[in-house]
Parts: structure tokens; C-alpha cells; sequence
């Protein structure tokens, strides 16, 4: 059964940083591409950042130049790297491999406030 397992999510106050993991239990996790979404209740789940299978990144406007999605096809793992954290990216964050199928992770909170 193919799984995503995220990490990495917390407190921190605003101007600081987390990074996320997330791993997928999926021997051909090289040819996914995986993105990572998240949601605040009441509003639709938003991409946050994505990364194809040849590496080419793409992100919401509202985290440009904050955000950095990179992979490790090696440890089937996904990262974003979020800095300069701001109270408005406070959501659950989420992780989605695609390729054929589609999965997704159970999430990761990331609560930013002082």
C-alpha cells in the first residue's frame, strides 16, 4: 500500500523557518511529480509548490522567493523549505505524489505567530 508520511510541521514565530518532509513508500518515486497544498479551515486546499519528475519547480506567488520544494530520489523524500514565515502561511500542509495515481499525506500543521 502506497503511503506519504509528512514531518516537520510546528510553532514558530513569524520571520522564521521550518522545513518539511515528506516520504513516499513507492519504489518508482522518481517518475512522480510531487507537490505540497495546504488548507486553513473554511477555504479550499491551495498549492503551495510542486516539482516534476525532471526537477523543474513551480510556486504560488505568495511564496516566491520564501519557499524552496526540492526532492531526494535516493530517500524517496520531499522537502520545503520555508523561510521568512509570515502568520498567513498558518495551515495544514499537505503532500500529494502523482503519476498515474494519485496520493496524498494526512498533513502537517505549521502554526506561525508570536
Amino acid at each position: 500500500q502506497v503511503q506519504l508520511v509528512e514531518s516537520g510541521g510546528g510553532l514558530v514565530q513569524p520571520g522564521g523557518s521550518l522545513r518539511l518532509s515528506c516520504v513516499l513508500s513507492e519504489i518508482n518515486f522518481r517518475w512522480y511529480t510531487m507537490s505540497w497544498h495546504r488548507q486553513t479551515p473554511g477555504k479550499e486546499r491551495e498549492l503551495v509548490a510542486a516539482i516534476s519528475a525532471g526537477g523543474t519547480t513551480n510556486y504560488a506567488d505568495s511564496v516566491k522567493g520564501r519557499f524552496t520544494i526540492s526532492r531526494d530520489n535516493v530517500k524517496n523524500t520531499v522537502y520545503l523549505q520555508m523561510n521568512s514565515l509570515k502568520p498567513e502561511d498558518t495551515a495544514r500542509y499537505y503532500c500529494k505524489a502523482r503519476w498515474f495515481m494519485e496520493y496524498w499525506g494526512q498533513g502537517t500543521q505549521v502554526t506561525v505567530s508570536s
